[in-house]
Formats: C-alpha cells, structure tokens, sequence
C-alpha cells in the first residue's frame, strides 16, 4: 500500500499544499525550545535525553493512533498514513518557493528574491547576485527534498508513519539544537546521523538516477568532503553533478565571505538551473513511485 500512501499524499499537496505557517511545526519547535532550556545542561546524555523526549512519544502516539484505526477499519489506518505522509513530507510547499524565487530572478525582480530567499532559508542575502541567489536556493531545494521527501519516505516504507515523524523531528532538531551547548548538540546530530546514513545515500543515488549518473557519482565521490557538513554534502554533491551546476564556493555574508567548497560540474547557477532543480526531484519521485509500485506487484505475485 506504499504506492497508493504515496500518490494519495501527492495528491492531497497538489490541491491543496502545504502553507506559511506550518503550525504543526512552530508547536514542536516551541516545545523543543522549552526542552532545551530546561535539560541542555552541556553533556551529551543531556542531549540524548532531551532528543528521546521530544521525538519517541510523539513518534509513539503517531504509531499507537495507526494500529487503532487500523484494528477499526483497514482504510482508516491507511488514511492515517496518507494524512501523517502528508504533514511531513512538504514537497510542494518547497518547490513553490523555490519557483516563486526562479520568477523573480527572471523578471530581474532581485531584491525580490533576496527577501523570499531569506525567509526561506534565514540569514543574510542582501549582498548575494543573482548567481549567488539561484545557487542558495537550489541548495536549499536539495537540503529540503532529502529532509522533507526522500529521507521522511524512506522511513515511511520502514516504520510507516511513525518511522516518518520519528525521521522528519529528528531532522528538525538536528537543525534546532544547533545553537546548544556543543556537546549537546553534537549527541543530538549523531542521533540524527544514525537514522539519516542510508537514505542520504539513496536520495544522492534518486539525484544520479534522475539525472546525469556518471557525474552525479563522480561528485559524490571527490567533492562530497569540500561542504561544510560531510553528510549534507553526499546529497548536494551528486543533485550538483546530475544537474551539470556548479554550487557552493564563497558567498559574502554580512561584508565578509563566508568560505564554501565548489560542488558540482559545469554552468553558473541561474533561474533556470531552479526550475532544473525542481523538476530532477519531481523526477525523482517519479523513481520512488515506480519502485513501490513493483512492491506492490511483488506482494501480489507473492
């Protein structure tokens, strides 16, 4: 039933997707942020406290509610799946604002794109060009499409909806507990790390097979260890080298420049290159679709 959670969830974002503000997450974020202040007391068990009780009761009740409707009605569990699928997964929601942003740059509309770039990804965009605009903003495409859709799906199909919200807070907190004490926060991202080793390397192999294969792989392979983060890098360097962009390199950030490694082969990053972006992760999927529909006639045949 994997291929018919997955198209229904598509189609509940294609009429109706997901908007600012998304307030199941500001709920989780505050209640993350009240965590943090009472047990971030600098250790790394304070850290793998904290994530266990903000993640595993609410990844608990999500699982504990599925079994329930399932026992009452078969189609209930399965509505509770499509509907827990498409909380987390967001594609449409990203997408949109990535296209808004291609928009602006090609009616050479900047100041525009600045702003949407910032409320987007947060930070400081107000002396990017506009190469420097459609390379942010194809980055953040990557960062989201893993965090949002292939990684969130790949637990989906491990753990069903449960295994999705236990994926997408995981991801949430690796990114809101940044500003922690560091050893606390360093035990939160090795939580997230764990859980999120496979399906960044099968969101990187999505990107090679949507794309250009050969230097998708050959990005990932010489140029994933150039970004910041190691593992972020797996997927930015092979979405790069399927695409044919050059991403990365040193962006000026409040007057200074803030140094990044060069991924990717090929073309300077333009609006273009956005709507490149979008449509490799809708092919993407268009793989995934494909795979769960052969589980299905596997489960069939079986």
């Amino acid at each position: 039933m994997i291929f018919f959670s997955l198209l229904a969830a598509l189609a509940l974002e294609h009429y109706h997707p997901l908007r600012r503000p998304l307030r199941h997450y500001e709920y989780f974020a505050h209640f993350a942020f009240l965590l943090r202040e009472k047990l971030d007391g600098g250790e790394p068990l304070h850290g793998a406290i904290a994530w266990c009780a903000a993640v595993l009761p609410i990844a608990f009740l999500v699982w504990l509610a599925g079994d329930w409707l399932s026992d009452l009605n078969f189609m209930l569990g399965w509505a509770w799946g499509v509907a827990v699928l498409y909380l987390t997964m967001g594609l449409k929601y990203y997408s949109s604002i990535a296209q808004d942003i291609a928009d602006k740059l090609r009616t050479n509309r900047l100041e525009e794109a600045r702003k949407a770039l910032q409320a987007w990804r947060g930070g400081d965009a107000d002396e990017f060009g506009p190469h420097e605009v459609a390379s942010a903003a194809i980055e953040q495409l990557f960062a989201h499409s893993h965090r949002q859709t292939f990684g969130v799906l790949f637990w989906f199909i491990l753990l069903g909806p449960a295994g999705a919200v236990l994926f997408r807070l995981a991801s949430v907190l690796s990114l809101r507990w940044q500003e922690a004490t560091p050893r606390f926060s360093a035990a939160v991202r090795k939580i997230f790390h764990v859980l999120n080793w496979v399906p960044v390397r099968l969101t990187a192999l999505t990107y090679a097979v949507a794309g250009n294969f050969e230097d998708a792989l050959y990005c990932w392979r010489t140029q994933t260890q150039t970004w910041p983060d190691g593992e972020e890098g797996v997927a930015m360097a092979a979405g790069a080298g399927a695409m044919g962009v050059k991403l990365g390199r040193p962006l000026m950030v409040g007057g200074q420049w803030q140094e990044r490694g060069e991924i990717g082969l090929g073309d300077e990053p333009d609006a273009d290159h956005i709507d490149s972006a979008n449509s490799m992760i809708w092919r993407g999927l268009v793989v995934w679709l494909v795979l769960a529909l052969l589980l299905l006639f596997a489960g069939w045949a079986a």
